[in-house]
């Protein structure tokens, strides 16, 4: 074994508490002072709103003032329904209403090129989000190997899948404001994509 070379230099540790009495108190201070900072800040937070019923912040109106809404809603529709009641309201009460002409086949070849052409509208806001890259499985316009099985099922099966959801897709593609004929007018639009 080898002795150190210079045992005169070694230099002892030594702690700063010496005695007892200096551990005892450095402990009592160490758990006093920060519980001591704590209850002064807790006093300090807790004083600071305290106010009489007297005090200009406690006043109905100043109350009024700070818990009122931030906006209101307003319906657009609110103004053209009263204006469409006016019209009739202007009419005497025993005038007879005009029988609204029964719809023809005439009438009915432009109603259905509208739905088709609500239907494209449809599909480009809503379906074609998912449709047009396949997301989440979603099988994508005009691709007939993909739309095959489906339209085998038959246009009803179609209609419950998106009105009801089917895996990832909600009820209604996510569009839940929409009507049922505005859905199977999507629906039959990109059905026929697939044709």
């Amino acid at each position: 074994m080898a002795a150190p070379q210079n045992a005169e230099h070694i230099e002892e540790h030594k702690s700063f508490i010496q005695t007892p009495r200096q551990l005892i108190t450095v402990v009592v201070l160490a758990f006093a002072v920060p519980v001591g900072v704590i209850v002064m800040l807790a006093v300090l937070v807790t004083s600071s709103g305290k106010y009489d019923a007297e005090h200009a912040a406690m006043d109905d109106e100043a109350i009024a003032q700070r818990i009122k809404p931030v906006g209101r809603v307003v319906l657009a529709e609110a103004a053209p329904a009263t204006a469409a009641a006016a019209p009739a309201a202007a009419e005497p009460a025993g005038a007879p209403v005009p029988a609204a002409p029964a719809p023809t086949a005439a009438a009915a070849a432009p109603a259905a090129q509208a739905a088709a052409a609500d239907g494209k509208a449809i599909y480009e806001k809503t379906c074609a989000v998912c449709h047009v890259a396949g997301v989440a499985g979603a099988p994508k316009a005009g691709d007939k190997a993909a739309w095959a099985p489906r339209l085998k099922q038959g246009m009803d099966m179609l209609y419950a899948s998106s009105l009801k959801g089917k895996g990832a897709m909600p009820p209604k593609g996510g569009a839940a404001h929409l009507s049922d004929a505005e859905i199977k007018a999507a629906v039959d639009y990109l059905a026929g994509l697939a044709k």
